[in-house]
């Protein structure tokens, strides 16, 4: 179910977009139609940045056109860390500016991007090398929450499982409430990726409307690593767990999969050795 989901959050976000650039681009109290939707922008705004940021649709209800861009992006962009890290909505939480460093490979000379991961769970800091697809999520947060004066404006956030607020620090997920800067609350970012869920219309084995809970995405990625060919043990480095075998017990690893594994398993090796040591299977 995972593609359908990103696929809708991508949609989503690429229509949030261009409904709020019609509102901006209408002319105060003018009717504007967008995606096959017709709206009337307000006569005037009390914004400080001047640009209405609500309208009516054709039954007179009002939408929050920049609440929904602002919802969209974050589900978006939470979708797309958590389908290519693993990481906890902790760790997601605390992901700074200072997080993204880059590192010289010492064998090449090649500089590449590392995404550091605050101590959590198991008190261990990491670092996970930056695919250009989440290179991609990254640089449309930073040029998102940067100030006008290119920095990313430092915030205080409260740490629930310590129980104590942490210093201000330039955290990726914030965004700007009646003017000032705020970081994006857990219940938050569920909400925003449900909203995306119902927009799919996926729905589970009972019939009903299917639920990811943040921590399927931690799942997904570390069954799907597995699968795809990363030794166990590295798995296990890239998702911060101190045991191997909890880091397998996160691995939905099913029959077919098991046996076709196996399978190219035997092969590797017969390639391997000496062609004499093994013999065709007759009936």
């Amino acid at each position: 179910m995972l593609p359908t989901l990103v696929r809708v959050a991508d949609r989503r976000l690429k229509e949030a977009r261009l409904r709020l650039e019609a509102l901006h681009a209408a002319a105060p109290g003018s009717t504007f139609t967008v995606l096959g939707e017709a709206f009337t922008a307000p006569r005037f705004t009390n914004r400080p940045e001047g640009r209405a940021a609500s309208v009516r649709d054709e039954y007179g209800r009002r939408r929050l056109l920049a609440t929904e861009e602002k919802v969209a992006f974050w589900a978006w962009a939470t979708i797309e860390i958590f389908r290519h890290t693993g990481i906890r909505i902790e760790e997601l939480r605390e992901l700074g500016h200072h997080s993204i460093l880059s590192y010289k490979l010492p064998t090449t000379g090649q500089v590449v991007p590392l995404l550091q991961v605050a101590p959590s769970k198991t008190d261990q800091e990491r670092l996970l090398l930056v695919s250009p697809e989440l290179a991609d999520v990254l640089s449309a947060i930073v040029s998102r929450v940067r100030g006008s004066d290119g920095s990313v404006p430092l915030v205080s956030s409260y740490d629930q499982h310590e129980g104590v607020w942490n210093p201000p620090m330039p955290l990726l997920y914030q965004w700007n409430v009646s003017g000032q800067n705020r970081p994006l609350a857990e219940s938050t970012i569920r909400k925003a990726i449900n909203q995306t869920l119902e927009a799919t219309g996926l729905t589970d084995s009972a019939g009903k409307p299917l639920r990811f809970q943040l921590h399927d995405f931690r799942r997904i990625f570390i069954t799907d690593a597995i699968l795809s060919g990363l030794p166990p043990h590295i798995a296990q480095v890239v998702a911060g767990r101190n045991n191997i075998n909890s880091t397998m017990g996160y691995a939905a690893i099913y029959p077919v999969d098991a046996i076709e594994s196996h399978r190219a398993f035997i092969a590797r090796r017969r390639a391997l050795r000496p062609v004499e040591e093994y013999r065709a299977v007759t009936p």
